[in-house]
């Protein structure tokens, strides 16, 4: 090489060229789920319910008698109680299945599809598709649950009344605290179900296969709830992912009953963290052409 060659300074890069960044990538990744049926069909499980409920309690002329949860004796009184009651009866199952549909799926769809070339030829680096994607995931998991519980709460106080309601510790709350706990609950609960949306990248991610993914992650919530109902299982159930589900009773006392919510946050760490590394770390998370060279490296 000559000397001439070797001092050539190197060439600039072209400034017309712009690598996206995880955020353009996530971007990416929420119009994928617009145009996607499951994303819809999720949502509408999680909104049908509740009006559902409503129009049976309606239709059967629902009268006041004591209960043994202090929102199902409160129907017909206010509507803030139907929100509690479908996040009560959602949390255990429908929830976290609405959640497995879109995270269970994100990576193995795509995968056996074979559209992550595709996004490599952009730049992408496997990183930021992997962040995206788990991002995405979160966003439609956090969607579902607010959706459910925004149309409960309409349909609930249409049909009864923005009233002021009595939580678990007995004490009324006014209407529009009611609505604020409500919301919160919404918040607490997603502690769990994002555990459950990280397993369920997992399950995409290491077995690329959609009915893995999705039901692997349902399956096993439910596997644990067998477990803390077996006799002599009762030292593990408090560490249990689907005894962390009903947690956020702990803001529907007065005063708030904190304990039981730092203590779900610590446990679904044990489960969720581990998980997100185990996914990203992976070799054969994302298929073999994550694996090939960046275009550009």
């Amino acid at each position: 090489m000559s000397d001439a060659a070797a001092s050539a300074p190197a060439l600039p890069a072209s400034p017309s060229r712009r690598l996206p960044g995880t955020l353009t990538v996530y971007r990416w990744e929420l119009r994928k789920l617009v145009s996607q049926k499951r994303t819809y069909l999720g949502l509408f499980l999680g909104t049908v319910l509740p009006l559902i409920f409503v129009v049976v309690q309606l239709l059967i002329h629902h009268r006041h008698h004591e209960a043994d949860n202090i929102f199902a004796s409160q129907i017909t009184q206010s509507g803030l109680a139907t929100p509690v009651l479908m996040l009560l009866v959602e949390s255990f199952f429908m929830l976290p299945l609405i959640a497995a549909l879109v995270a269970g799926d994100i990576v193995a769809a795509e995968d056996n599809n074979g559209t992550l070339k595709t996004i490599l030829t952009r730049s992408v680096d496997r990183g930021q598709v992997y962040a995206a994607k788990a991002l995405a995931a979160v966003s439609y998991a956090t969607l579902a649950v607010f959706l459910s519980t925004a149309v409960a709460t309409a349909a609930g106080v249409a049909a009864w009344g923005f009233n002021s309601v009595r939580t678990y510790s007995g004490t009324v709350v006014s209407a529009p605290k009611g609505l604020l706990l409500v919301f919160a609950s919404d918040a607490v609960f997603l502690i769990p179900l994002l555990t459950i949306v990280c397993i369920a990248l997992l399950l995409s991610t290491a077995t690329r296969n959609s009915v893995a993914g999705v039901g692997g992650a349902v399956g096993f919530t439910i596997l644990l709830a067998i477990l803390g109902q077996i006799p002599g299982m009762g030292s593990i159930q408090p560490y249990l992912l689907t005894d962390q589900y009903a947690n956020w009773h702990g803001l529907l006392r007065t005063p708030t009953d904190w304990a039981p919510i730092w203590h779900s946050a610590w446990v679904c760490a044990l489960y969720a963290v581990p998980a997100l590394f185990a996914a990203y770390l992976t070799p054969a998370k994302i298929s073999r052409a994550l694996a090939a060279p960046e275009i550009g490296a």
